[in-house]
């Protein structure tokens, strides 16, 4: 078993001892104890300790706990010697009390040790709440930490990826970079689009891209100007996850005098809106 020594720590034994876990946890308590000797010998110094405690703060009774618990019973001595009053054919008998002693400080002693297990139940219960709690605490804390450091594994995976693309697309002669910047609806936007000399492929870097993010009615859309005329690449979202590729490979185009964004409700339009023009720039 993985972490024994917390298992032990974790209070789990402690209620086992004194009874407060469901028939299922008890079978589990049993059949682990059963395979670890560690945990079997904790349960017996738990319940060693529990019985030292309850003889050790034992109280001796009080001499009006003998006639009340005598009067709960029915046992009391007025009783006894009524109810054994003698018949005209028996002689009198003596009826003597001195052994009840003994029974009334048993008593009082397992009273003392009721009360002693209740106190030592509820502080162990507290303790194990405070712990599962703090346990709680941790796990969620740990599992935050965990999606944080995948998500920048993830983005640094993807930029890693992009920028991987680029240094090998820079080194080869085929590709033109187009650097495109912001234009009067976005002045501070950038982004960057190559386009490939020999196959006439297109390709847009979501790593060098700062877009203002479309809403859900909108979706960015690429153009190529052709001898004075917008034609149509293909649309594409803003890049802020990192469900897709750093690079994006759009429609081909055989010529072009420069590239252009805009905003376009979803799935494009046939003409550009040029109100909502957003990057821009020349082969």
């Amino acid at each position: 078993m993985e972490n024994l020594k917390a298992y032990i720590e974790s209070g789990v034994l402690e209620l086992y001892v004194l009874g407060d876990l469901s028939p299922e946890e008890r079978l589990q308590v049993e059949e682990i104890a059963a395979r670890y000797p560690e945990v079997k010998a904790e349960i017996a110094s738990i319940e060693e300790a529990m019985e030292q405690y309850a003889m050790q703060n034992a109280v001796e009774p009080s001499a009006d706990v003998e006639i009340r618990l005598f009067e709960k019973l029915g046992l009391n001595e007025e009783d006894e010697v009524i109810s054994n009053q003698p018949t005209y054919d028996e002689e009198p008998k003596i009826i003597s009390l001195d052994g009840s002693d003994g029974k009334v400080r048993t008593l009082s002693y397992a009273l003392v040790a009721c009360v002693a297990l209740l106190v030592m139940s509820v502080a162990a219960l507290f303790v194990t709440y405070n712990k599962l709690n703090d346990a709680h605490s941790q796990i969620a804390s740990l599992n935050f930490d965990k999606q944080k450091f995948a998500g920048v594994v993830s983005k640094l995976e993807y930029d890693n990826q992009g920028l991987s693309n680029i240094v090998e697309m820079a080194d080869s002669k085929e590709w033109a970079t187009i650097k495109m910047q912001g234009q009067a609806i976005s002045p501070k936007s950038k982004m960057n689009v190559y386009w490939n000399k020999k196959d006439k492929s297109v390709l847009i870097n979501y790593v060098a891209m700062d877009l203002p993010k479309a809403d859900a009615q909108h979706e960015y859309q690429l153009w190529a100007l052709v001898n004075g005329k917008p034609v149509s690449l293909g649309v594409f979202g803003k890049a802020d996850s990192t469900s897709k590729e750093a690079l994006l490979k759009m429609q081909t185009i055989q010529e072009a005098q420069a590239f252009a964004v805009t905003l376009e409700p979803m799935g494009g339009s046939v003409n550009p809106t040029m109100e909502k023009l957003t990057v821009m720039g020349g082969v």
